[in-house]
């Protein structure tokens, strides 16, 4: 009975289950080989930094800072040099510089056009930083000097198409000149002769134009008109700039408008309308005049009369 007890017994096993490190996955893998990567990188443009010369980084910052003005102008740099690094050129066979892919691309029209446009452009954003730097400095010059800041309501600011506009304007109560006359007043010339020296470092030519109102003028009879008067004032104020130091060359015109151009159309006889223009021209202003007058190479100076419609002003 007890050989029969014990086979009848159940056999018990027992497992051991031993304790082991949590299951990480493979993502250890992934960022070590992001690491091995970034690493590999690095040294690459390490060792790239040290294999390229100046010329070829400064190509290379010139393409990506302005990639249109290297791709038509050229120039020194990366674009087609023998590095490990070319680009930024057209023609990348070239063992030096930047270069066309041929001879013929140069009389492309297209391409000529598209060159002027972005030196125009180029030209056209650096004048815009001068004439910007020159307004803050005469605005200074205003506000600093005593005698100045009295009349500075007088003296207006503008930026416009064709350059920075100085205009200094009549007053009822302190006119810029003698009634009828083209005698300058004391307090103009101050004016006129600070704004002188303001621009005697000033690049740009200068246009200079006088301006009246539409008030009748009493000697009109006598063929004298306000055409003449207007030219004779802007005349005058070109001395005072000249007396100042500004050089005699860099006015480009000197011209009476008469009232063909009033600032107040709404009372043509209001005193704002009695003025003179002083206009730091962009270079494209003056190109354009320099052309209307047939002579890009150099300034001309005018002090003559506009005839473009009737005026009586003074």
């Amino acid at each position: 009975m007890a050989t029969d007890a014990k086979k009848l017994q159940p056999i018990i096993v027992k497992k051991i289950k031993k304790g082991g490190h949590a299951v990480h996955g493979g993502a250890w893998k992934i960022a070590y080989a992001d690491f091995v990567t970034a690493m590999m990188a690095f040294f690459l443009l390490m060792w790239l930094l040290g294999s390229t010369t100046e010329g070829d980084k400064k190509g290379l910052s010139d393409y990506f800072s302005a990639p249109l003005k290297v791709s038509m102008m050229g120039g020194n740099g990366a674009g087609a040099s023998n590095s490990v690094l070319p680009g930024g050129g057209s023609d990348l066979t070239q063992n030096a510089g930047q270069s066309r892919r041929s001879s013929t691309d140069g009389n492309d029209p297209v391409k000529k056009k598209m060159a002027l446009e972005v030196m125009k452009a180029e030209v056209a954003k650096q004048d815009a930083k001068k004439l910007a730097a020159l307004s803050a400095k005469i605005s200074a010059v205003i506000s600093s000097n005593p005698k100045l800041a009295e009349f500075s309501s007088q003296i207006r600011l503008d930026t416009t198409p064709d350059g920075l506009q100085i205009q200094i304007v009549d007053d009822q109560k302190r006119p810029m000149f003698d009634s009828g006359s083209a005698s300058v007043k004391p307090y103009m010339r101050d004016i006129l002769r600070e704004i002188g020296a303001a621009l005697i470092d000033v690049e740009n030519k200068i246009s200079l134009d006088g301006h009246t109102d539409r008030s009748p003028y009493s000697n009109a009879d006598r063929g004298y008109s306000n055409w003449e008067l207007s030219a004779d004032r802007a005349n005058a104020s070109r001395r005072e700039l000249v007396a100042a130091g500004l050089p005699d060359d860099k006015l480009a015109r000197v011209v009476g408008l008469g009232s063909s151009n009033l600032i107040d159309t709404i009372n043509p006889l209001s005193p704002a309308n009695r003025r003179i223009s002083i206009i730091v021209m962009t270079r494209e202003a003056e190109e354009r005049l320099m052309g209307s007058a047939h002579s890009p190479a150099a300034a001309t100076q005018e002090s003559a009369t506009t005839s473009v419609a009737p005026a009586n002003s003074h």
